[in-house]
């Protein structure tokens, strides 16, 4: 093997080192709140903390980690090896590194609305990098991404309208935070979403059937479009955006029923090419994604609609199934089956194990906590001891997946 392949191949591994570092520092965060219940902290902010926890996880681990796939499987080999790629992927870092360290510290103030602003700026030169890199066979995988790609821009104009809605409304006004739900919104739903399906699509060998492929691309993107209705209704009274999401919403139901008619003729023959640990992380994130779609169709009914909202625990509960079951899920199925991960590690096959474990643990917990709340049952007995066990799984899941890949030799990464 070449020095430059393996000084690619060493920058790769030290990216995605750099990308579950974010991870694990999110999870910490994630698991000083929970603790912060039990015994509070009074040099530190819940609410800053919460900041930091959901910039990281979002920015630090998801994008960063869809970035580096993206390089790695859209982009042609010599045009990957720009030096462009490697800066934009630290000062992208630095960004994250910079909201690490200001949001537990002030929240959202100077220096972390700065490094937030840096990150959006960057992510425009990675979508402009991508537009113009991307290989042009117009594949079904391709256009997802394209599409991914558009969302994410979209979800943008969310940010730079927070700005004129606190000059003139204030914080506490509907046009503020329907700009934070739009934000939200067609990140997760259109830009993660639609990204992390394209890079799936990617590993299928056969032939996609373009017609079947077309029907679900249609139905997603509307369906991305519509169910943006959903959160805009918690600050606007009007019936017409609950027909709206609702319309929304069996768009989506049909648009995965297409996803899977597509895939069938060829998921036989995949599960054989993968191992058993990636069999049981891509069960995860299909598992979450059909639970996913399960929860919003209940949403068309109204009382159900209503406290899918109210009702904080189903609130986290239902991010958390986005972000860690169906967003890493696929992420990690992605890395293991392309020896990104050495899926052979016994080290890694106990940190996926407990990884695993405290989030589905943590999930039934959120949403048992959250009907006792709905029936008006109180506080389950020694939940917020349990959740933090639980939450403790996740942080030494993480850690145990990176020690595995700081001690994991080369291996040569299908591409």
């Amino acid at each position: 093997m070449c020095l430059k392949n393996i000084s690619k191949m060493n920058s790769q591994k030290t990216w995605i080192l750099c990308c579950f570092f974010n991870f694990l520092i999110a999870c910490v965060f994630g698991l000083l709140m929970r603790f912060m219940y039990l015994f509070p902290l009074d040099f530190l902010n819940y609410s800053f903390l919460l900041h930091a926890h959901s910039h990281v996880a979002m920015l630090g681990w998801v994008y960063l980690i869809v970035y580096v796939l993206v390089v790695h499987f859209f982009i042609p080999k010599e045009k990957s090896q720009k030096p462009i790629y490697n800066r934009l992927f630290w000062l992208t870092e630095f960004s994250v590194i910079g909201m690490m360290i200001a949001f537990p510290i002030q929240g959202y103030a100077l220096f972390s609305i700065i490094f937030s602003t840096m990150h959006i700026l960057l992510s425009y030169v990675f979508c402009r990098l991508i537009w113009k890199d991307c290989l042009r066979d117009k594949s079904p995988s391709q256009r997802l991404l394209l599409a991914s790609i558009l969302f994410m821009i979209l979800s943008t104009f969310g940010v730079w309208c927070l700005g004129p809605a606190v000059s003139t409304l204030g914080k506490q006004s509907a046009f503020y935070q329907i700009a934070i739900q739009f934000f939200l919104h067609f990140q997760f739903n259109g830009w993660f979403i639609l990204a992390i399906l394209a890079l799936f699509l990617k590993q299928f060998q056969g032939k996609i059937d373009e017609v079947k492929f077309n029907k679900f691309y249609f139905l997603m993107v509307i369906a991305t479009l519509l169910t943006v209705c959903f959160p805009v209704r918690w600050f606007i009274e009007n019936d017409v955006l609950s027909y709206i999401n609702g319309l929304g919403i069996l768009l989506q139901l049909g648009a995965f029923i297409c996803f899977y008619k597509m895939l069938k003729p060829q998921i036989t023959h995949f599960k054989k090419t993968l191992d058993k640990t990636t069999k049981i992380v891509y069960g995860l994130a299909l598992c979450s994604l059909f639970l996913k779609v399960g929860i919003q169709l209940l949403t068309i009914f109204p009382n159900l609609a209503e406290v899918s909202h109210q009702i904080r625990n189903f609130v986290i509960g239902f991010i958390h199934l986005t972000t860690l079951g169906i967003i890493t899920g696929f992420l990690f199925g992605i890395l293991l089956q392309n020896k990104m991960l050495s899926a052979n590690s016994s080290i890694l096959k106990i940190g996926m194990k407990c990884f695993i474990s405290g989030y589905i643990l943590t999930e039934v917990l959120l949403f048992l906590q959250g009907w006792f709340f709905f029936f008006g049952k109180g506080s389950i007995p020694g939940y917020f001891q349990s959740i933090l066990i639980f939450s403790i799984l996740l942080v030494l899941g993480l850690i145990l997946i990176m020690t595995s890949l700081r001690n994991k030799k080369q291996e040569p990464i299908s591409r």
